[in-house]
């Protein structure tokens, strides 16, 4: 049972005293729940769950009032949000930075929903008209609105005080749904947005003359506000190419790559420094010198699994002008279309090692994407890109148009703000699968994946190869399979709110169809843990490859409370399907 308080017996005799202490402890230091046998976390629902005194208690140690969470469109329902605006919602429903800025809105709202094993969906509908009520799904229903360390740390203890279900949200751009879960307690992180910068930032108990020009994020900074910032000092830095992406939370936890990858390395090749609360409510600044075992662990290991983190540092570099090569091909023949779409991905590990990083897309008409390489001359970019061009006109005769354009930008900057800030599906109910395809996969099975690419319509970013695969793949916690990858592959389905949850089956049926045809082609390649599924075949190795039983021991070390659990996470296979009791 639950403690919710704890005394001792009065009058104990000596012999008794280091008993009753080791049994508060125990007692004391983690507050449980049982069904049937299994220690189970509370949630809203049950009896255990913190009374209006208890919250009351927990505000007079936060610096901000307490947060009541909910979802999106609850402003178009007057009984569930009598002071919202709805047409600010219907205006801003697909706005990447507007939807961070609420506690209970996630990127894709079908991570708000909750669907229960009979069928029945639990949901907010923007279009009020599907059921009339807004119900409360997977969005958490009260947190901490944390803007300091001091916060976070009152918003855990208070958690683990409790046995409450933990979400950490910061952006809620989360493609595996683990900012949300249903009746739970959540730190939001949003409105860290702390930036500093030290042209000479020395890591804690580093050498003195180990120094670095680096920028440290709060744990809110989301990637438009780090650019912005970095850019107005002269620098840029390696980050991701959707504004709202937080930049120091789980981006860098799943590895993070940018269109600069092949060029500078991941996220986590670039982190010099990240400080982190632990479920001990323990602060800590981790980096090579300080628990380098889970500064390496936070460095691809996966978000919400092994504390709260509160800043990152990460090394800039000098800002350069940089090429941008686009590319487009259209053709009402789908053989031809195979045809370029494997020439391409043979073509990936030229194009990366020579520095070219982007993003494109495919389907049985169109192949299109955009290039770019940092620091590169115009003259070397046409060199480096002309065997395709050549090969794509070459193709003429087969019905394949395709057409080229080659420019000069002054920075990666600009390429972030007139190209790639607004490549992203906000708002809309969507689910997606990865592959990291490996070099000997798109040397030898270009034609059998660029079927299944073309099939699933696919995207695919040119953010791997290159500077990522020359370095060492147990330098991070990050999944080795980064460093043989050249590119990224994502097949994605979506759908209209209101849709059945028979339709909605439909569409994941149809979405492990392409899980399996690629696992089954490229079993050794990997997925992003970011950008995939939650129904990704033989997850542990898929995510973190031979890096899981590591990373698992150093979560055990870390977090001895097990507070942090999320889907598809290190350790999460010690709990239920609902991660609400461990076996």
């Amino acid at each position: 049972m639950r403690a919710k308080s704890c005394t001792k017996t009065p009058g104990p005799t000596a012999g008794m005293k280091v008993l009753i202490a080791f049994s508060l402890l125990l007692t004391c230091g983690l507050a449980t729940t049982s069904r049937g046998g299994q220690e189970c976390l509370c949630t809203s629902d049950q009896s255990c769950w913190p009374n209006t005194e208890e919250f009351s208690q927990l505000q007079t140690q936060v610096s901000q009032p307490l947060v009541y969470p909910l979802p999106t469109a609850s402003a178009c329902y007057p009984t569930s949000d009598p002071s919202g605006n709805c047409t600010e919602v219907v205006e801003n429903w697909a706005d990447g930075n507007w939807r961070p800025s609420m506690p209970g809105s996630m990127e894709a709202p079908n991570f708000e929903t909750f669907m229960f094993k009979n069928g029945t969906i639990e949901a907010c509908y923007l279009n009020t008209t599907i059921t009339g009520t807004c119900e409360q799904g997977r969005v958490p229903v009260i947190g901490v609105d944390a803007r300091s360390v001091a916060d976070i740390q009152a918003g855990v203890n208070f958690t683990v005080k409790n046995n409450l279900k933990l979400v950490v949200k910061s952006t809620g751009h989360d493609y595996l749904g683990r900012s949300a879960a249903r009746g739970s307690f959540v730190v939001w992180t949003h409105n860290m947005k702390n930036i500093t910068f030290n042209p000479t930032f020395v890591a804690q108990g580093a050498p003195a003359n180990e120094t670095y020009d680096a920028v440290t994020l709060g744990a809110g900074v989301q990637w438009d506000e780090a650019y912005a910032a970095v850019d107005q000092n002269g620098r840029m830095i390696v980050g991701g190419a959707i504004s709202s992406i937080g930049a120091a939370g789980g981006w860098l936890a799943g590895g993070g790559h940018s269109a600069l990858s092949p060029t500078y390395g991941l996220g986590v090749d670039n982190a010099i420094e990240i400080s982190v609360v632990l479920s001990t409510g323990e602060y800590l600044t981790v980096n090579n010198y300080q628990n380098p075992d889970l500064f390496w662990a936070l460095r691809g290991g996966g978000g919400g699994t092994y504390g709260i983190v509160t800043s990152v540092t990460y090394r800039t570099y000098p800002s350069v002008p940089a090429q941008l090569y686009l590319f487009e091909a259209n053709s009402t023949n789908s053989s031809a279309m195979q045809e370029l779409v494997g020439e391409l991905l043979q073509s990936q590990t030229q194009f990366t090692d020579d520095g070219w990083g982007g993003y494109g897309g495919m389907n049985n008409q169109t192949l299109s994407f955009f290039y770019m390489a940092p620091n590169m001359t115009n003259e070397t970019a046409t060199a480096t890109t002309q065997a395709w061009t050549n090969y794509a006109l070459s193709l003429e005769p087969w019905g394949v148009t395709s057409a080229t354009t080659m420019y000069s930008i002054p920075s990666w900057y600009e390429f972030f703000v007139t190209v790639s800030s607004t490549s992203v599906m906000n708002g809309a109910n969507i689910m997606i699968t990865s592959r990291l395809l490996s070099r000997d996969t798109v040397a030898t099975k270009y034609k059998e994946v660029a079927q299944v690419l073309l099939g699933c319509s696919a995207y695919f970013n040119m953010v791997a190869g290159g500077k990522v695969n020359q370095i060492d793949p147990d330098s991070a916690g990050v999944n080795p399979a980064w460093r043989n990858a050249v590119v990224e592959t994502v097949c994605a389905i979506n759908w209209q709110g209101g849709a059945s949850s028979s339709e909605i089956e439909g569409m994941i049926d149809q979405l492990k169809g392409w899980i399996k045809a690629m696992y089954d082609l490229t079993p050794d390649d990997g997925a992003y843990f970011n950008e995939a599924s939650l129904f990704e075949i033989n997850w542990q190795e898929t995510f973190f490859g031979s890096h899981y039983s590591t990373l698992k021991s150093i979560k055990n070390k870390y977090d001895p409370y097990k507070l942090f659990v999320v889907a598809e996470g290190v350790g999460s296979d010690d709990w239920n399907k609902g991660l609400t009791c461990r076996f």
